[in-house]
């Protein structure tokens, strides 16, 4: 079975739940649709994860120049986050009794909040390391493309500040806040900036080190 057909609408929807699910509840009045989305995208990462099984078989085998470490720890975040994100999300699922959670779900709550917006970079900086395989799926070539991206990115920098995701990050704020003066569109646009930033500076640090790495190899 060709499985590198079912790999790019994959990720689309993938990426399209992570955006979603970065609103919080704020789309549905039930907690449980928030929880239900979340245990699809795990789902569809553990899907994710068996199409690039070979990725994992080749982690012992040769060596480790600076872009496949930097492609190690993106994976890796990635994967550490999106574990964490399933444990705190399980202790507040609404099939789990609130006695059996006790003192820790304070802590769920406080972690998943963490975590997802870590995630959420991770997953960006992923996307970038695959956008030069993107571009050429979908035929995107060109200096008007690059000029589309440096334009997002510039908007994605002011997102990225405006919304708060450093005060996430870094556990300065404890709880999700939306502003509902901006609106749910805008925070999607928002979010999707903020993927084109961080996928663009993934891409060139990238391109960057597999260009000094054959400057190396020719020196």
């Amino acid at each position: 079975m060709n499985t590198n057909k079912l790999r790019m609408p994959l990720d689309i929807l993938m990426t399209v739940l992570s955006i979603i699910l970065m609103g919080g509840a704020i789309l549905f009045p039930d907690d449980r649709v928030h929880q239900i989305m979340g245990m699809s995208l795990l789902a569809l990462w553990i899907m994710h994860v068996i199409l690039n099984h070979r990725w994992l078989g080749s982690l012992f085998k040769g060596k480790y120049p600076p872009y496949r470490i930097m492609q190690l720890v993106v994976n890796f975040g990635v994967l550490i986050c999106a574990l964490f994100l399933m444990i705190s999300g399980l202790l507040m699922a609404w099939f789990i009794p609130a006695d059996w959670v006790g003192g820790a779900l304070g802590f769920a709550r406080t972690t998943h909040l963490f975590v997802s917006h870590w995630y959420y970079i991770f997953m960006a900086f992923h996307i970038g390391l695959h956008a030069a395989m993107i571009a050429g799926k979908i035929k995107i070539h060109g200096t008007v493309p690059r000029v589309v991206c440096l334009v997002i990115s510039l908007y994605g920098i002011y997102a990225f500040i405006i919304r708060g995701l450093w005060k996430y990050m870094f556990g300065l704020q404890q709880f999700f806040f939306f502003d509902f003066e901006r609106g749910y569109v805008l925070f999607v646009l928002d979010y999707i900036s903020i993927i084109v930033l961080f996928g663009t500076v993934s891409y060139y640090i990238g391109k960057l080190l597999v260009r000094d790495r054959n400057d190396n190899r020719q020196s």
